[in-house]
C-alpha cells in the first residue's frame, strides 16, 4: 500500500510539473504574439519540425496588437509638439504684442507730458499777457490823471512798445468813458521824430507785439 501511495503522489507530481511546464512555453508564446518576446526564434528547431512559421528577422506584421497603440502614441506625440510650437509661436505673438503697447504707451506718456509743458507754456505767456494788459492799463489811468508834461516825460523815458500800448489803452479807456483822448495832445509835446515813428508804427501794428 506504502508504495502504491508514493506511485500516486509521484504521477500527481509529474503531471504537475508538465501543467507547469505546458503553461510556462504557452505564456511565452503568449507574449512573443503580443510582441514582448522572440519565442518562436528560441523553439525555431523544433516549430520548423512541425512545419509552424517562425520569424526570419523582418518586419512585424501590421496587425500586430501593439502596433495601433503604437501609431495612437505617435499621432499624440506629434499632436503635443504641433501643440507646443503653436504654443510658442502665440507666446512669441504675445510678446512682440506688448512691446509694442509698451512702447505705444512711452509715446503717448511723452505726448502728453509735452502737451502738459506746452499747455504750462501757454499758460505763462497768457499770465504774463494779463498782468501786463493789467499795467499798461493802470498806467494808462495814472497817466491821464496827471498833468499832461508829466505824462509826456514818462512816456518819453518809456520804449516804444510801451508808449503804443499805453496810448491805445488810454484811447479805450476814454472811448468807455465817452471823453476825449489825451493821444493826440502828448504826440503834439513829445519830439516830432519820435512822435510821427510811433504814429507810424500804431498804424502798421495795430497789434502789440507782446
Amino acid at each position: 500500500m506504502a508504495s502504491f501511495g508514493k506511485q500516486r503522489i509521484m504521477g500527481r507530481v509529474i503531471v504537475l510539473i508538465i501543467l507547469i511546464v505546458a503553461i510556462a512555453i504557452g505564456g511565452l508564446f503568449w507574449f512573443d504574439y503580443l510582441g514582448l518576446l522572440d519565442a518562436k526564434a528560441f523553439f525555431s528547431p523544433a516549430l520548423r519540425l512541425v512545419k509552424i512559421p517562425t520569424r526570419s528577422g523582418q518586419a512585424l506584421p501590421e496587425d500586430l496588437p501593439t502596433l495601433l497603440i503604437d501609431e495612437r502614441l505617435a499621432k499624440r506625440l506629434e499632436a503635443m509638439e504641433i501643440m507646443r510650437t503653436e504654443l510658442a509661436e502665440q507666446e512669441k505673438t504675445l510678446q512682440e504684442k506688448q512691446a509694442a503697447i509698451e512702447a505705444m504707451a512711452i509715446e503717448v506718456d511723452d505726448r502728453a507730458k509735452d502737451l502738459e509743458e506746452k499747455e504750462i507754456s501757454l499758460r505763462q505767456v497768457l499770465n504774463r499777457y494779463e498782468n501786463r494788459k493789467e499795467n499798461i492799463e493802470q498806467n494808462a489811468k495814472y497817466l491821464t490823471s496827471m498833468p499832461p508834461a508829466d505824462a509826456v516825460k514818462i512816456l518819453e523815458a518809456s520804449d516804444d512798445q510801451t508808449v503804443i500800448d499805453t496810448l491805445r489803452a488810454v484811447e479805450e479807456l476814454a472811448l468807455k468813458a465817452g471823453e476825449a483822448s489825451l493821444v493826440p495832445f502828448w504826440l503834439s509835446k513829445m519830439d516830432s521824430d519820435r512822435a510821427a515813428r510811433l504814429q507810424r508804427k500804431m498804424n502798421e501794428k495795430p497789434i502789440s507785439d507782446d
